[in-house]
């Protein structure tokens, strides 16, 4: 990922999460977060635990996103050092500050050494805080229910819009040996009828989806449970890759044949040439050696799910609505 698509991904994030952007330079935000996003990547449980028990207002924090490193540096280094001025003695009466916690117990002191500073990471490929954010994004987004957002014009107060109920799962195979292929396939099954299409992802990606159900539709009536909807999403799959060329599979099993030739050649020798007292030690690095050979270069399938969800789309059809109803 380039800069221009981290950035990207990080702004679609806060846009998504109701946070907001506070200032804007070349190379780097400062965010105030909203409660969504300060529990996702601040690592406050006990803080917002605290907030949960007492219902207390919370206090998100702000977070400063930094894409060029470089220019953060040059624009932010800190002035000469000047000697500070006396402090004064604080007026009888008035707190120090006002924190939720000085709320709640009493006036605290904001020490001086740097409390309260806007807390930043650099977000690069690769980088701890990127990666964190890569699998909140994952977990939030396993499972998804949305609905096609209809054309003003469709509206009818007379009629309802008909919507079909598409069960999408996008799924990962992986093609493993000492080399590796991954796949994506987004397969999706109509519940109503049984219809399996592939590319489910490019047919509803630009389609207007909403996750609130919009008005004067009905929803048809599915036909098929979930369980039986996914083994039939899991037996299409299979089938289609059963159907794969198999040259990549034999040519694996010719390498491990390879391989298992050598070690069986090389530790065969060594354990004639070895005193007794090491013969254990080398049949225990033989063993772990063939583990070793098998598990890189045995030729296996491995299909996982990325993610799913239902899909509520229009596909022409209205019914009237009884005005008596």
């Amino acid at each position: 990922m380039n800069r221009e698509m981290i950035e990207s991904f990080v702004h679609r994030y806060l846009d998504a999460t109701g946070s907001q952007v506070t200032e804007k330079n070349d190379g780097w935000i400062t965010v105030q977060l909203s409660p969504e996003a300060d529990k996702d990547l601040m690592n406050r449980s006990y803080y917002w635990g605290f907030v949960e028990r007492t219902g207390a207002a919370p206090e998100p924090m702000q977070f400063t996103f930094i894409f060029d490193p470089e220019s953060y540096s040059a624009k932010t280094a800190p002035p000469p050092r000047q000697a500070a001025p006396a402090p004064e003695a604080p007026a009888a009466g008035v707190p120090q500050s006002d924190s939720i916690l000085g709320r709640y117990f009493g006036v605290t002191t904001v020490l001086s050494s740097g409390y309260g500073r806007i807390p930043s990471d650099v977000m690069a490929f690769g980088s701890r805080r990127m990666e964190q954010l890569f699998g909140v994004v994952k977990a939030r987004g396993q499972f998804v229910r949305l609905f096609e957002n209809p054309d003003p014009t469709m509206l009818n107060p007379y009629a309802s819009l008909g919507y079909s109920t598409w069960f999408c799962v996008n799924y990962k195979v992986e093609l493993i040996c000492d080399m590796k292929r991954d796949e994506l396939h987004s397969l999706g099954i109509n519940m109503a009828t049984g219809q399996i299409v592939e590319g489910f992802y490019d047919r509803v990606k630009k389609r207007r989806l909403t996750p609130q159900i919009p008005p004067t539709i009905h929803l048809q009536h599915a036909a098929l449970s979930l369980e039986r909807a996914v083994a039939q999403l899991e037996n299409f799959l299979g089938d289609k890759v059963s159907t794969y060329d198999q040259t990549w599979s034999v040519e694996a099993w010719k390498r491990l044949k390879e391989e298992w030739s050598r070690i069986d050649s090389y530790f065969g020798e060594l354990l004639r040439s070895v005193e007794p007292s090491q013969k254990a030690e080398v049949e225990e690095q033989y063993r772990a050696r063939e583990q070793e050979i098998d598990w890189q270069y045995r030729p296996r399938i491995a299909v996982s799910v990325t993610n799913c969800g239902f899909f509520h789309l229009y596909e022409g059809m209205r019914t009237p609505i009884d005005p008596s109803r």
